[in-house]
């Protein structure tokens, strides 16, 4: 594993326990500059895995707690009326950080909601005429309670195609429980642990994902998984061009991690369901109801290229 890669995982392990593999995901995200969309249940450190990773890199971290009354300026930014110039500022909102968690998203309106799309996609924001560039890095870390929970309004399909990666982080296991309940560090004691990695490495292996060799097999294996979807009998909508672009990086991404330069179809075989099981939508509940299982039952179903 990439040292500097072991280290970051390292820095995160000592607040979220025994989720190492949650937290390679999202490193994998950050390092393929994709978005990352956590679907679980309220207290099991949402919060904390989005804090310690911005924490960890030394970037400017901004949280945005969602409510059905939550404005899209609330999150870009407003221009304000300056008496002194007579003219128009745009002082900016919470979006404008390295590392964005927008809290429950789904609790808030899809008009705020869809607010976010041109900057996951393009990192930059449109008020008004002007263009405003993002920081970089910039990652968006999204959580959202299961779609059953009262008072939630579930994420259209375009607005989901722009998370790279969908994961679940579920319950700890009993003596990682134990080591949280010891423990209970605050987001202020987090703040006194500093930093192992800057703004300008992450930016440098972002360009060394880039870089990362893909051979022709590897991409004949995602399009034929991609294909798959499209043409299954229970799957009504199948996976874009998009979903199949971000699997690629994804991989490359995760390739770096374990400290190669070439992607293996493991990668591919691994990544599948976080990457494609958001974005599918089954006509059926009967035949199957976890989108992810379905993904990996396509992928076992295709052979791999030697």
């Amino acid at each position: 594993m990439n040292e500097n890669i072991e280290r970051l995982i390292q820095f995160i392990s000592r607040v979220i326990k025994g989720k190492e593999d949650v937290i390679r995901y999202a490193v994998v995200t950050l390092l393929a500059r994709g978005h990352l969309l956590i679907e679980d249940v309220p207290g099991v450190g949402k919060t904390t895995l989005a804090f310690s990773l911005a924490k960890a890199i030394d970037c400017e971290f901004q949280r945005i707690q969602c409510t059905s009354d939550l404005l899209p300026s609330d999150i870009i930014g407003v221009n304000v009326y300056n008496p002194e110039t007579r003219e128009f500022e745009f002082k900016q909102g919470p979006l404008f950080a390295n590392i964005v968690l927008v809290d429950e998203i789904n609790r808030t309106s899809p008009k705020t909601q869809s607010a976010l799309l041109e900057a996951m996609n393009e990192r930059r924001v449109s008020v008004e005429r002007r263009t405003f560039q993002l920081p970089q890095p910039f990652m968006v870390i999204a959580t959202q309670n299961p779609v059953e929970y009262y008072g939630t309004f579930p994420l259209p399909e375009s607005q989901l195609d722009r998370f790279m990666m969908h994961v679940k982080i579920g319950y700890p296991e009993y003596e990682f429980e134990v080591d949280a309940l010891r423990e209970m560090r605050e987001l202020d004691e987090i703040e006194g642990f500093g930093h192992v990695l800057k703004k300008e490495d992450v930016l440098l292996m972002q360009e060394e994902v880039k870089a990362v060799n893909v051979d022709r097999d590897i991409i004949d294996y995602i399009l034929r998984i991609v294909d798959r979807t499209r043409n299954h009998n229970n799957i009504r909508l199948g996976i874009s061009t998009r979903g199949a672009q971000f699997l690629l990086k994804s991989s490359q991404a995760l390739a770096y991690v374990k400290g190669r330069d070439y992607v293996i179809p493991d990668d591919v075989k691994e990544l599948s369901p976080m990457v494609f099981g958001h974005r599918i939508i089954l006509k059926t509940r009967t035949y199957i109801s976890d989108a992810d299982e379905l993904i990996r039952e396509i992928v076992g179903g295709i052979r791999v290229p030697v």
